[in-house]
């Protein structure tokens, strides 16, 4: 099993999730983060006076999936959420040791 945690831009979270949800991705979390990478921020003008964004309004979503499904699962994430600009973000992919239903008490995949 792997978790696949995607950054992107908040904008595009509903074609991510319309994307994964056509390849049967059933759950997802979903947190809204700030950050920045090579973006640095921006410069903005409030009530003229000028000042840095540093940290910049960002999406994280974070998948369960079984190791067959991960570059679909990828692939997918990469081509719904990308816009051709700097800060379309990241998506990493790490192990998962173990997943547990609660209700269930299912273990492992059959808990995804």
């Amino acid at each position: 099993m792997k978790l696949v945690i995607a950054i992107i831009k908040p904008f595009k979270l509903d074609d991510v999730k319309d994307k994964l949800s056509e390849i049967g991705i059933k759950g997802m979390t979903v947190t809204e983060v700030k950050g920045f990478g090579r973006q640095k921020g921006r410069t903005e003008i409030y009530r003229g006076a000028e000042y840095v964004v540093d940290f910049l309004p960002k999406m994280k979503i974070e998948i369960a999936c079984s190791d067959d499904q991960v570059k679909e699962v990828v692939n997918t994430i990469r081509e719904s959420s990308k816009t051709g600009k700097i800060g379309d973000g990241k998506i990493f992919v790490l192990p998962l040791e173990e997943c547990v239903r609660i209700r269930t008490g299912e273990w492992g995949e059959d808990a995804l």
